[in-house]
């Protein structure tokens, strides 16, 4: 994941967020979404189509590629495990949405799938 920057990590798990809620996503959705200018959306839908993460289709609809998808779900599952976790300790939702949302970019996977070990076993216990 290396090459891509914090800015595309965020478009891909926004289209993989939208994919799951609608059935054709459009740069226009993402735009709307994220609360960013058209003409920004547009640039960087190009430069990730030209790094091989998405695919634009004739009618405007956007698909994740493999890779793409890879570090889409990756962001996604920091977001999702993150939130919980700091929910669980006592943050407002909105504020662990918020914070999860800077940090699933940044920490590492080493810290990432020891807290992933720690929150799955509370969750098994019940607690």
């Amino acid at each position: 994941m290396g090459e891509i920057q914090e800015s595309g990590e965020m478009y891909l798990e926004t289209i993989l967020v939208l994919g799951k809620e609608q059935p054709i996503v459009r740069s226009i959705d993402v735009a709307g979404h994220m609360g960013y200018s058209k003409p920004s959306v547009s640039r960087a839908m190009g430069i990730l189509k030209s790094h091989g993460y998405i695919v634009v289709e004739e009618d405007g609809n956007l698909k994740l590629t493999d890779t793409g998808r890879a570090i889409a779900e990756k962001i996604y599952e920091r977001h999702t495990v993150l939130s919980e976790c700091l929910m669980r300790i006592g943050v407002s939702e909105k504020n662990a949405i918020d914070d999860a949302c800077r940090v699933e970019h940044i920490i590492s996977d080493e810290t990432f799938e020891a807290i992933k070990r720690v929150t799955s076993s509370k969750r098994k216990k019940g607690s």
